[in-house]
């Protein structure tokens, strides 16, 4: 059997041709039968759809819809309305009483504290907190603004009992408390004094020349407890004196019963444990 030869010359179209032909029918009936085509579209159209109707839907409806809206939107049974009644009821009840709130606090006028007020509601915001402090554009020769110091609303028809509660709290934590200066004698010889008592509660001992604010609270201390120099010594909320009148007062007993009067303990208080 005689084997076909191939030179250079012999035609390769043939086969090329044949499977051009071949193929051609399936190409036309793909583009006569346009089903994928058709399901592409109509899937996008879906798509399109669904966005705009979402966009219209978040439009009309805020993702901050009342709770009473979506109960209400699951149906209408008699438990339902009622949720949704009280909840509604319970909304709007707030909102009225806050308009009423801001409406008549506007309408008052704050407070205005007494020295003894004053120095009460100073001294507790120092002491409850140690990174308290009074700000710089405060004026010390004038009445501090209550709302500085005081964390409760200053134009309230009970703001005048809450100033009380704040003034018998503040001296009952610190019966005994002392404003004075880290580096002066006379303030080191009141802690002596003060640290022989062994207190219960401890003294509250601020020194004030430390502080940031000293150039403010010296000056209002001063003009608050009538005393012109630090230390400042309050028993009770009250100015004891002069430490010249102080060491008389140790002498004869006068300052331990101040001190047992004011709610503090003598000898009450924990003694250090010297080291050997």
């Amino acid at each position: 059997m005689a084997i076909p030869t191939m030179s250079s010359r012999t035609p390769l179209r043939g086969n090329h041709r044949s499977t051009q032909s071949l193929s051609l029918p399936f190409a036309v009936i793909s583009g006569l039968n346009p089903k994928r085509n058709r399901n592409r579209t109509t899937l996008l159209a879906i798509l399109a759809l669904i966005s705009v109707s979402a966009f219209f839907y978040c439009s009309q409806y805020p993702i901050s819809i009342s709770p009473a809206y979506l109960l209400h939107d699951k149906g209408n049974t008699p438990a339902t309305d009622q949720m949704v009644l009280a909840l509604e009821t319970n909304r709007d009840s707030r909102a009225a009483a806050a308009r009423k709130h801001r409406k008549l606090s506007a309408g008052r006028r704050q407070i205005t504290l007494t020295p003894a007020q004053e120095l009460a509601a100073v001294s507790s915001f120092l002491a409850s907190l140690p990174q308290n402090v009074i700000p710089s554009a405060v004026d010390p020769s004038r009445p501090i603004d209550p709302e500085l110091v005081l964390d409760f609303d200053t134009r309230s028809p009970h703001a005048m009992e809450e100033v009380e509660r704040v003034v018998e709290d503040v001296w009952a934590r610190n019966p005994v408390l002392l404003y004075g200066k880290l580096y002066s004698p006379a303030t080191r010889e009141l802690k002596a004094i003060l640290s022989d008592m062994n207190l219960r509660p401890p003294p509250f001992i601020m020194d004030v020349d430390i502080r940031d604010d000293v150039e403010v609270l010296a000056p209002m201390l001063a003009r608050l407890t009538e005393s012109p120099e630090l230390p400042v010594l309050l028993i009770g909320g009250q100015p004891v004196g002069s430490l010249a009148q102080i060491r008389t007062m140790v002498a004869s007993g006068e300052l331990q019963r101040l001190v047992k009067a004011s709610g503090a303990v003598i000898g009450g208080g924990k003694r250090r444990k010297h080291k050997k």
